[in-house]
């Protein structure tokens, strides 16, 4: 039996640590859609002023990992001595990223 969507939500959550607000939503195909927003950090809302840092990504490909691997990469250039669970995937997601760009190119 898959794990529902309030389950993964919690799972997401342990892992991404206590900057992480992480919020799985449902997308127009029925797949689930992860969004990993960071607590410290905004960006720029052109004409609106800020909003706090995020990543979204569909579950098409595993948008778990495609949204924990940018999560990971941000919490690892911005806030290096945070301290979560999905930080041990590090040399994973850089190997991801690598082999995304192999295709890529």
């Amino acid at each position: 039996m898959p794990a529902t969507r309030s389950a993964r939500q919690r799972k997401a959550s342990v892992e991404a640590g206590a900057l992480a607000e992480v919020r799985i939503d449902v997308g127009s195909d029925d797949s689930y859609v992860y969004k990993i927003s960071c607590n410290h950090c905004e960006v720029a809302r052109p004409g609106t002023g800020t909003r706090a840092w995020s990543t979204r990504r569909s579950g098409e490909d595993n948008g778990y990992m495609a949204a924990m691997d940018r999560w990971i990469f941000h919490l690892e250039s911005q806030h290096p001595d945070a301290d979560a669970p999905c930080l041990n995937y590090l040399a994973e997601a850089r190997a991801r990223l690598q082999e995304r760009r192999d295709v890529r190119d």
